[in-house]
């Protein structure tokens, strides 16, 4: 890497103390590329865990600095526990229960416990799974018979409330989750589409197709590193369940086999790799940090080998294309995570930093250096 991993993590972390000293009313969710100013959700969105998460991250390279911010956001979005939306899986795995897992807190696990009851008393037997949900950010599109790979990270918290607790009703929601979102939303080959709608009755699937992808049947990145994540993380907590483990190897190989060979991907599979497409910075960084993961978790050494190498490339290519370092000729907030594409299809934030994005970077960046090792099952 040209850019050191010490000079990158110091990069992030002046990126956070940036935001950190903004006096923002809400959650960071997208930022304008050239002056770093932050359009923000007032109830966290389905991004707001990546910010207190980023600051239990910061936590752990500056002891004493970041922890009473990130108990403060964490009480903010303390509200969002019962809403009625699977992304709380994003919300409180990173907010609340990674914040146990690093810094002990006890609010942390309080809510983790408390969202994810929550999060269990929406599963629908008949699907086997917790659907989207009323206030899902696609809500106006769906109906309580959709789901899609995204939600899937609600298994992780699950699981992790499950051993938190005891709680074997909570583990088994999530497992029949997990798998459920692999029959609706995994191809055959690997490849993955982001929802699905299920007939009410039986639980069959209707039809696939995409929220935010080019078209119902493409590829649309991020809906791809959405399942390597969660199949990693649930494979991580459930080393008994072999078929998790499966999974993620499977949708993790078909990234590989299919990403740009400069390593950072396109917004969409479908979109042509000649160099001039819309890049998505945080589709990749999410696909890095489950690789990384991956790699803890196979017993083969040249296919760990292979998934840390591969994980490592892209993290590499992120910092020296994508994040802003001291000598930016534009001039730029330092620690910005540049080229991220939130949302192509409604031309919201194509070429932004995503708080997500900047999450997973710093993360990556961190078990790289070997800071996270043991730490939490999360990262």
């Amino acid at each position: 890497m040209a850019i050191g991993l010490d000079d990158a993590l110091n990069a992030m972390i002046r990126r956070i103390e940036w935001t950190d000293g903004a006096s923002l009313e809400g959650f960071p969710h997208h930022a304008d590329p050239s002056t770093g100013q932050w359009t923000t959700s007032p109830d966290g969105f389905w991004t707001g865990g990546y910010w207190v998460g980023e600051l239990w991250l910061a936590e752990q390279m500056r002891p004493g600095r970041f922890a009473a911010q990130a108990e403060a956001w964490l009480e903010r979005l303390a509200p969002r526990a019962h809403s009625r939306t699977v992304f709380r899986g994003f919300l409180f795995l990173y907010a609340a229960a990674l914040g146990a897992d690093l810094a002990g807190s006890a609010r942390g696990r309080a809510l983790a416990v408390e969202s994810a009851r929550a999060l269990a008393a929406t599963f629908d037997p008949r699907a086997g799974l917790m659907p989207l949900g009323r206030d899902a950010e696609e809500a106006h599109t769906v109906s309580d018979t959709d789901t899609n790979i995204d939600g899937l990270t609600a298994s992780p918290l699950l699981l992790w409330a499950a051993k938190a607790t005891g709680d074997a009703k909570l583990r088994h929601i999530a497992l029949s989750h997990a798998r459920r979102n692999a029959h609706y939303c995994v191809l055959d080959d690997g490849s993955v589409i982001q929802s699905a709608s299920f007939d009410a009755q039986s639980g069959e699937i209707r039809r696939r197709f995409t929220h935010k992808g080019l078209t119902d049947d493409s590829i649309w990145a991020r809906a791809q590193a959405w399942a390597m994540l969660g199949y990693t993380l649930c494979a991580g907590m459930e080393r008994s369940e072999s078929d998790l483990l499966a999974l993620a190897i499977k949708v993790s190989d078909w990234w590989l086999h299919h990403a740009p060979s400069d390593h950072v991907g396109y917004w969409d599979f479908a979109v042509p790799q000649d160099g001039k497409g819309v890049r998505d910075s945080s589709g990749t960084a999410i696909a890095a940090a489950a690789l990384l993961k991956l790699s803890r978790l196979v017993a083969d050494p040249a296919r760990a080998g292979r998934y840390r190498e591969r994980g490592r490339a892209m993290i590499e290519a992120l910092v020296e294309r994508h994040l802003v370092m001291e000598n930016d000729a534009a001039r730029r907030p330092i620690g910005l995570l540049a080229d991220g594409c939130f949302d192509m299809r409604n031309s919201v934030a194509t070429a932004n930093e995503l708080i997500w994005g900047s999450y997973y970077l710093f993360e990556s960046l961190l078990i790289l250096r070997g800071d996270l090792d043991g730490k939490s099952e999360i990262v």
